[in-house]
């Protein structure tokens, strides 16, 4: 399905450029200028020494006494000077990509750049390589291009629309984190530090990073700024820019290369800081729409790069005095960027209203009609791979364990030895089946009644909403017990879901906009989450990882009652709801037509996902991807009828969970990769896949 904007702020580079204004272009400038000085100002008197703005001006007048000019040296000016850095290369690399693409929502975080950049900074630190800052800013650099490149060819340079491309930029940036997160996983001491440093973190010791930095952003702008005619010339698009002389293909890679550059030192200097790329370049188009010449990128590049600034310290300036004391210094800038482009993202994502009737539900993405004898034989296989999964969880491991020892077992007859490998095992491998089938048939649902075939619980915000209630209890609450860890996680996730359902009904609900909005959701609990950690527990970083990541580690089966009782209801349930399913997935008029209550219908079906998916997080821990390829493999095996396509869903989502359990502790036994990374990094591809071959489709 492709996607217009309802307003000139959500098509900027389209835009016609009205006559300039000086007075105005001025006047915008310098209350920008003033909004700067003014952050930082404050944000040298805010710190955990006792310097405050008295002794900063004593200090500004040659005056100092007591140690102020050593504090603002050492620790306040050098994170000042990376905030205003960090803040041009973002403003001006957003507003770049936006133009680019000619799409509001592109940016650093949505094509996956700063992901890409990142992953190669962790991969040096793992490996325990001593990288020089230039070479490890020309690694992130080749991470980010690369990951850059791959979004945009799966969005056609988003011209598919801007739910397209957010899709593909997600797809990406999970797969990409699920890489980092197994590298922060297995290279715990190696990587100390880089899970807070991974949400982005202005915190400097010195001002060399900033001064070695500062070159190759200058550098970057300057190669911007002289493309500024041509990208004004490209937001006319393609023919009307050939007809005027200007070579696209080159205009476009020039572009993209000053971008990525300019997001891959930010992150070298600061990490991955979230979403300033998305909301500087917004605002400045938002204050150009009432500043006539301003929407010119001769004026428009800078301008972001001063939003750019007061988006990064002002986010610092109020984290600092939110969270007085050692807790500033800990918790990450891009936690309070994060939110902001949350926000924006999710604002936007109301604005955007569905420009064609044509739209392809779940329905229709996939699958031809099968026979009842290929349905069933797919059923019988399916049984059997869910079996040997299951006896191949109970068998291997950092010690082997043979048939008759399960047998044993079974009788009471094991020894000590065999019987405490399997105490642990069976609920583990339990976990994994159980959880599988339930996100598979959450998936299943979410899909059908979105209409939206990429879409999946992870991508609407009630897994990490999920996620956020169950990390609360298990920090604030240590040893608390499953029900009311179970609990915490609906409530929470019930609480997210019916956030985005109602930001999305705007006008009708629309698949597009509940999938972007969710992405917001999502964007936003999960820098919740990096926040509650980082404040309650930063010395137990590693637990948060691994529940984050998806583990069946220590499960006992008394935590596997809810997800067993949760597919008790919810599996009649979607039975008994099977064809409204089939009429739901198919478009929006027809199921009134036919007399279906479609927004009860909807209330009560998304509800039990997004229930299901909490108790499957209270069973593992946050798993995505599963939600996604079940569903999809199902109806490419047996057709699109949610009869055959439920019960098929359910059990590849629990043969996908219970292999990847699996292989993640066999693989580098006695060391485990949790079971969540597995199915992001086995779950991402084929989401590129799938987008790749409905590339120039009405799909989302």
């Amino acid at each position: 399905m492709s996607v217009t904007a309802s307003s000139p702020s959500a098509a900027p580079a389209t835009a016609p450029v009205r006559r300039a204004a000086p007075v105005r272009v001025v006047a915008a400038f310098a209350l920008a200028l003033v909004a700067v000085l003014v952050l930082g100002a404050v944000h040298l008197t805010q710190g955990t020494a006792d310097v405050g703005a008295l002794d900063v001006l004593r200090a500004a007048v040659g005056a100092d006494t007591d140690g102020t000019v050593a504090v603002l040296v050492s620790s306040r000016l050098p994170r000042l000077l990376a905030g205003l850095l960090v803040g041009v290369a973002l403003g001006v690399a957003g507003a770049v990509l936006q133009s680019v693409a000619r799409n509001p929502l592109a940016s650093p975080d949505t094509l996956a750049v700063n992901a890409g950049a990142y992953v190669t900074v962790v991969a040096a630190a793992a490996l325990g390589l001593s990288v020089p800052f230039y070479l490890q800013g020309g690694m992130a650099f080749l991470g980010g291009l690369g990951a850059a490149a791959l979004v945009l060819a799966l969005a056609r340079g988003g011209a598919d629309g801007p739910t397209r491309l957010v899709l593909a930029g997600s797809a990406i940036m999970l797969a990409l984190h699920s890489l980092t997160m197994v590298l922060l996983v297995l290279f715990e001491q190696e990587t100390t530090g880089l899970f807070a440093w991974g949400s982005g973190s202005i915190v400097q010791s010195g001002t060399r990073t900033v001064s070695m930095a500062a070159p190759v952003v200058l550098v970057g702008v300057a190669g911007a700024l002289l493309l500024a005619r041509r990208l004004d010339l490209l937001g006319l698009g393609d023919d009307a820019a050939r007809v005027l002389g200007i070579d696209v293909r080159r205009t476009r890679v020039l572009s993209v290369l000053a971008a990525v550059l300019l997001a891959a030192i930010a992150v070298t200097v600061a990490g991955p800081i979230g979403f300033v790329g998305l909301a500087a370049p917004v605002i400045a188009r938002l204050v150009g729409r009432h500043v006539p010449g301003l929407g010119r990128h001769v004026l428009l590049l800078p301008f972001s790069a001063l939003v750019g600034v007061v988006v990064v310290l002002g986010a610092d300036v109020l984290l600092r005095a939110l969270l007085p004391g050692q807790a500033s210094v800990v918790v990450p800038t891009g936690v309070v960027t994060t939110l902001l482009g949350a926000g924006i993202l999710v604002w936007m994502a109301r604005r955007l209203r569905d420009a064609g009737a044509g739209a392809r539900g779940a329905r229709g993405a996939l699958g031809r009609p099968r026979s009842r004898a290929r349905v069933v034989v797919v059923l019988v296989l399916l049984g059997v791979a869910l079996v040997v999964a299951v006896v191949a969880g109970l068998l291997l491991g950092d010690r082997l364990v043979l048939l008759g020892d399960v047998s044993h077992w079974v009788q009471g007859a094991a020894g000590r030895q065999v019987s405490f490998v399997l105490d642990q095992r069976v609920p583990r491998v339990l976990a994994a089946v159980l959880a599988g089938a339930a996100l598979a048939l959450a998936g299943t649902i979410v899909q059908a009644v979105c209409r939206n075939p990429l879409a999946e619980p992870s991508l609407l915000g009630v897994t990490s909403g999920a996620g956020l209630g169950a990390v609360l209890m298990i920090l604030l609450v240590p040893g608390v017990g499953i029900w009311s860890m179970s609990a915490a996680a609906g409530g929470c996730a019930l609480a997210v879901f019916a956030l985005v359902y109602l930001l999305s009904a705007r006008g009708g609900l629309a698949s597009e906009r509940l999938v972007l909005v969710g992405i917001g959701a999502q964007a936003g609990t999960t820098a919740l989450i990096t926040l509650v950690v980082l404040v309650i527990a930063p010395w137990d970083v590693n637990l948060a990882l691994t529940w984050l990541s998806g583990s069946t580690y220590g499960r006992t089966l008394e935590q596997l009652l809810p997800v067993a009782l949760a597919l008790l209801v919810v599996v009649p349930l979607a039975a008994m709801y099977r064809r409204e399913l089939d009429v739901l997935s198919l478009d929006e008029d027809t199921p009134r037509v036919l007399g279906l209550p479609v927004d009860r219908s909807r209330l009560l079906l998304l509800g039990a996902a997004a229930l299901t998916t909490a108790a499957a997080v209270c069973a593992v821990g946050v798993i995505g991807f599963v939600g996604l390829v079940a569903p999809h493999a199902a109806r490419a095996l047996v057709g699109a009828k949610h009869a055959r396509v439920l019960p098929v869903a359910v059990l590849i989502g629990a043969v996908l969970v219970s292999a990847a359990d699996t292989v993640g502790r066999v693989v580098i036994a006695p060391g485990q990769i949790p079971a969540g990374l597995g199915t992001a990094l086995l779950g991402a591809p084929y989401f590129v896949y799938l987008l790749w071959r409905s590339r120039g489709r009405a799909t989302a």
